[in-house]
C-alpha cells in the first residue's frame, strides 16, 4: 500500500490498490465503515482504516492543488480497473 499521496499519479495508484483489495471505495466514505458483505466483519483493522482515511484526505488535497476533481479521477480509475469502462462512459469522455 502506498504510504503518501503527493501527485495525481499517486491518487490513481491508491485507487488501483483499493480496487485490487476488492473495495468499492468512495472518496467520502470512512474506511472504518467498510465491511465484508458475507460476514459483516470489518474490511480493515483500525490502523489500516486510519491509513486509508489519511491517504484519502491527501487525495483531496493533491487533486485540489492540481485543479482536478477527486471524484472523477477515482471514478475513472475504478471503471477502467473493473472493466466497467466497456459499459459506462469515462468521466474524461463526457463533456
Amino acid at each position: 500500500m502506498i504510504t503518501e499521496i503527493l501527485t495525481p499519479a499517486d491518487v490513481e495508484l491508491f485507487m488501483k490498490q483499493l480496487v485490487a483489495e476488492g473495495t468499492n471505495a468512495h472518496p467520502d466514505e470512512d474506511f472504518h465503515n467498510y465491511v465484508i458483505m458475507e460476514t459483516g466483519l470489518p474490511c480493515y483493522t483500525p490502523q489500516e482504516a486510519d491509513l486509508r482515511n489519511r491517504l484519502m484526505e491527501q487525495c483531496f488535497e493533491v487533486c485540489e492543488k492540481n485543479g482536478l476533481d477527486v471524484y472523477s479521477v477515482m471514478h475513472e480509475v475504478f471503471l477502467i480497473e473493473t472493466g466497467l469502462d466497456q459499459y459506462i462512459p469515462l468521466p474524461s469522455q463526457v463533456q
